[in-house]
């Protein structure tokens, strides 16, 4: 009886935990990216380079790519740098203790995670959009990083070379709520050192990340849309010819 009173307990307060995780802060509606195989490829490449070195995707292979354009040249050619063989699951060589001792917590593995942060407020994919492009500068914290969507982060910003350094800009307003109380109001980004890339540059990689992310947790996707419509059709085929024998028969009767 308690363990069914705790599991009533933790769906009723699933969703308030969710977005309590996630911060207040709006969704960026991420591009749909997932059928353009050039964006997904580039998506791969990024994160080979930048999140592998941390996160895993244990339930994702190499070869699996060929399913995005990529041959096994270009695959170990590209994005094979440590010895793996081409059949095998994309891991990190970053051990859990180290992990845990740099961070506070093991990075967690990335196979599912488009699908994982999907809520109320938006897809998974607008989550990561969101999340990759709102961090700055915060020397209070270990990292020296900050994220606006989820305030206090143990991850650095992987991608700041890209980016650049920017720093978020505050006001103190009246509580919209409470006027007697003052409230800390982001009101914007100030660029504190140029990346690599511009604004535009770096929302356009990062919707490409984000987009092989979403792909990575069901590589299948597209096939299954589009045999979905095919069933959708042969469904509609199906009823209409069971309706007009139906109609048919019956004026026989009649």
């Amino acid at each position: 009886m308690k363990l069914l009173k705790k599991l009533i307990l933790t769906l009723a307060f699933a969703p308030a935990l969710a977005l309590a995780s996630g911060g207040s802060f709006p969704l960026d509606r991420a591009p749909e990216r997932t059928t353009d195989l050039a964006a997904l490829q580039n998506g791969a490449k990024l994160f080979v380079n930048y999140c592998l070195n941390c996160h895993s995707a244990v339930s994702m292979r190499y070869n699996r790519l060929r399913d995005i354009g990529l041959t096994e040249d270009q695959i170990k050619s590209n994005l094979l740098f440590t010895g793996e063989k081409i059949g095998e699951l994309m891991k990190t060589s970053l051990s859990a203790k180290d992990a845990k001792e740099w961070f506070g917590a093991v990075p967690p593995d990335l196979s599912v995670i488009a699908r994982a942060k999907a809520s109320g407020a938006g897809t998974g994919a607008d989550w990561l959009y969101t999340y990759l492009r709102t961090y700055y500068k915060d020397e209070s914290r270990p990292t020296g990083w900050n994220n606006m969507l989820f305030p206090n982060v143990g991850m650095p910003h992987a991608l700041w070379e890209l980016q650049g350094v920017r720093g978020a800009k505050f006001e103190e307003v009246k509580d919209a709520h409470d006027p007697s109380k003052m409230e800390h109001k982001f009101v914007g980004f100030e660029t504190l050192t140029p990346g690599t890339m511009n604004a535009v540059e770096y929302d356009n990689a990062i919707g490409d990340l984000v987009a092989y992310l979403q792909w990575m947790g069901e590589p299948a996707q597209n096939e299954r849309k589009r045999l979905g419509v095919w069933v959708v059709m042969f469904m509609a085929l199906l009823a209409t010819l069971a309706w007009r024998l139906n109609a048919s028969y019956w004026k026989e009767v009649k």
